[in-house]
């Protein structure tokens, strides 16, 4: 009984069948018919393997096959020859992963950070009303910008800066605004700004506007709220006690305004005198006032959400004054206190920069980082410090752990009625110097409170300026026109009161030679246009090989594609009252570029003497004389004319910031490495 129970509970496996399956094996129970007792020639014919189910089977001589039991499968698997090469495989992927989670990590750590829009190329900065007018009435406006976007984006621009165009009583070019969220009619709509900022960002390019928290337009709303003592809007504004007999104000101190005589104005319907640092028209606002703060902060994310990229903030210098109200010391201490009328005349120590004034800008940067989480969104802040020492500007970078503004607007370089290599040199090292380790410079050569170059410095030196431009290291700032040489226009008279003087630098974009310089089509434009728009306009310029709009885009496009320009360091030579001298390099790039930019009169210059083992020809990169481009010059002696500039290009390993007797001549923003081999930068030098 025992033997059959054996044999009912096993299940017969034919070896010859063994390396033949035709099929999976059920694990079902299998009825066993008793085997015929005369059969016995047939039971040796056929034998038979028993699986005991007690015993361990024997597999020896048994091949793998497809959709064998899992018992069978395990004893194949745990055995050396396939368990130690899954095994192998197995731990190679593993380190494989870890090597390249490792990797990421380093390059991560060691990459420097992705240089940012704003850091990329030139911005260029648009007087709306002077750039193109789209509907005939005279003015430039948001659809004319928007016209010509195919041809800032041909000039390799990276970023357009638009000023002011809030609704605005027009004093002082559009710096009163009576309301911040809305468009003032001469530009446009708010329609039309919204297609402007899907058209710009349509092109790849960013945009930022001017803002202006300082002050607001007397027939501001708040304004008028504050002046008849309304709720909360009372102490929006700065108001105090004055005496007013016959007409005649008698201020509380002797602070005067920008523009001379006292920044004090007596306002009939509140009988108090109101603070204004600008026009008797802008009022300052008060800022003490913790409702005005989040008044001002609400209209910067008002634009922000319609797709803003960034501002500019002006004359934040101005946002506090003195609470104790005490008279600003003269300049001349015996002048006749009643004859100070003049802004100059007085030490602004009271109304300028006071303590706190960081604290609000830095809230305004808050406010901007909260829409900056998005990748590829970070919104862009400048400021402009309105006339500060290049020590107190730098100021607005904020401290090492406290970010402030991504750079307050270095225009240095527009102060200068005359220029020279020495002149040169200071503005560019006083900055670099200055500056606070690991912030981005920018530089500019115009802007539309400053005279045109041309009309400063002269027609020849418009060349070697925008080269001087597109060589130091930080991000270039052009002002519309400047591209093509544009120049003041004569002395004009308004019907309003501006500083006309003021208006010079803002007379319409000259596109062509036809009427009006192809700015507008109306009958009368709100400035003239410069008389040279016959021979100084875009479209002559663009047939010009040697005009100044085809060297600025060659200087554009090169800034764009040589980490020498965008990420090297920048290195002195030398300079006097003619020329000055200083390298671009990069650490892992085996070449340099040599600037040599000549603001006096004709001159030679042996390069030889300030850089050893020069060769005694080096190759013209660029050169303001576009015939120059590609040749070879001798460099024991380089003649330069007035107003001339080249970049020479330079084969070496010897780089000059790696040199102990130019460390204290080379300066560098964000330090990079460039990898040939990886094609990667890299920041462990």
């Amino acid at each position: 009984m025992a033997e059959d129970k054996s044999k009912r509970d096993s299940i017969g496996m034919n070896m010859k069948g063994c390396q033949t399956n035709n099929g999976f094996v059920h694990y079902e129970d299998i009825l066993e018919q008793t085997p015929d007792t005369g059969s016995t020639a047939d039971n040796l014919q056929h034998s038979t393997m028993s699986i005991l189910g007690s015993q361990e089977p024997d597999f020896k001589g048994v091949q793998p096959y497809a959709g064998m039991p899992k018992e069978v499968l395990f004893q194949f698997s745990g055995q050396a020859r396939y368990r130690i090469p899954r095994e192998i495989l197995f731990w190679l992927a593993m380190a494989s992963v870890l090597v390249l989670i490792a990797a990421t990590i380093a390059i991560i750590i060691l990459s420097p950070k992705c240089l940012d829009w704003w850091q990329e190329g030139p911005m260029y900065q648009i007087y709306p009303r002077s750039f193109k007018d789209s509907n005939k009435d005279g003015n430039g406006d948001l659809k004319g910008i928007q016209d010509k976007l195919d041809y800032i984006t041909a000039l390799n621009v990276k970023t357009v800066w638009i000023t002011s165009f809030y609704k605005s009583s027009l004093k002082d070019f559009r710096y009163g605004v009576e309301d911040f969220q809305q468009v003032d009619p001469i530009f446009g709509t708010m329609e039309d700004f919204e297609n402007l900022v899907a058209a710009i960002h349509d092109k790849g390019l960013k945009l930022i506007i001017d803002f202006i928290p300082n002050h607001t337009s007397d027939k501001h709303t708040w304004f008028q709220l504050s002046r008849t003592r309304t709720g909360r809007y009372t102490d929006y504004y700065i108001w105090h006690d004055c005496t007013h007999e016959n007409g005649t104000t008698v201020p509380p101190n002797n602070w005067l305004s920008v523009y001379g005589n006292s920044s004090w104005h007596f306002d009939e319907v509140r009988n108090q005198c109101y603070f204004h640092q600008f026009m008797k028209e802008q009022p300052d606002l008060n800022f003490r006032n913790p409702d005005v703060q989040e008044e001002i902060k609400e209209i910067l994310r008002f634009w922000l959400t319609k797709g803003v990229d960034g501002f500019s903030f002006d004359a934040v210098k101005f946002l506090l004054e003195a609470k104790h109200l005490r008279d600003e010391i003269q300049v001349n201490k015996t002048q006749i206190p009643d004859t100070v009328t003049q802004y100059s005349e007085l030490y602004h120590d009271f109304t300028t920069t006071q303590v706190g004034m960081h604290d609000i800008v830095r809230s305004f940067r808050q406010t901007m980082d909260q829409y900056s989480t998005e990748a590829g969104r970070y919104r862009f802040m400048g400021t402009e410090a309105y006339a500060e020492t290049i020590d107190r500007t730098v100021m607005y970078y904020g401290l090492p752990f406290i970010q402030e503004a991504d750079f307050p607007f270095n225009n240095y370089l527009t102060m200068l009625d005359t220029v020279s290599g020495n002149s040169v040199y200071e503005v560019i090292t006083s900055w670099m110097e200055n500056m606070p380790e690991g912030k981005w410079p920018n530089w500019m050569i115009g802007g539309p409170d400053s005279s045109r170059l041309t009309s400063r410095l002269g027609n020849e030196y418009v060349n070697v300026m925008n080269m001087l431009l597109f060589t130091l290291p930080g991000t270039p700032i052009t002002y519309y026109g400047e591209e093509i040489g544009m120049g003041n226009i004569v002395a004009i008279n308004l019907n309003e009161s501006y500083d006309t003087n003021t208006l010079l630098s803002k007379s319409p974009m000259q596109w062509d030679n036809s009427s009006n310089a192809g700015f507008s089509e109306a009958s009368h434009t709100w400035l003239p246009t410069n008389s040279d728009y016959h021979t100084v306009n875009v479209d002559v310029q663009k047939t010009q090989p040697r005009s100044p709009l085809k060297l600025y885009q060659d200087l554009s496009l090169l800034h764009a594609n040589e980490l020498l320009l965008n990420r090297g360091w920048f290195c002195h030579l030398r300079n006097d009252s003619h020329y000055v001298v200083y390298t671009r390099e990069l650490d892992g790039i085996d070449r340099i570029f040599i600037v040599v930019l000549n603001f006096g009169e004709s001159t030679l210059l042996n390069l030889q003497n300030m850089i050893s083992g020069l060769p005694a020809t080096v190759r013209i990169r660029l050169s303001t004389n576009s015939a120059n481009k590609g040749s070879e010059v001798d460099t024991s002696g380089i003649f330069l004319d007035k107003g001339e500039g080249l970049i020479l290009e330079h084969n070496t390993k010897n780089l000059l910031h790696r040199q102990t007797a130019f460390r204290d001549r080379c300066f560098v923003s964000n330090q990079a490495c460039y990898s040939s081999v990886l094609n990667i930068l890299y920041t462990s030098c």
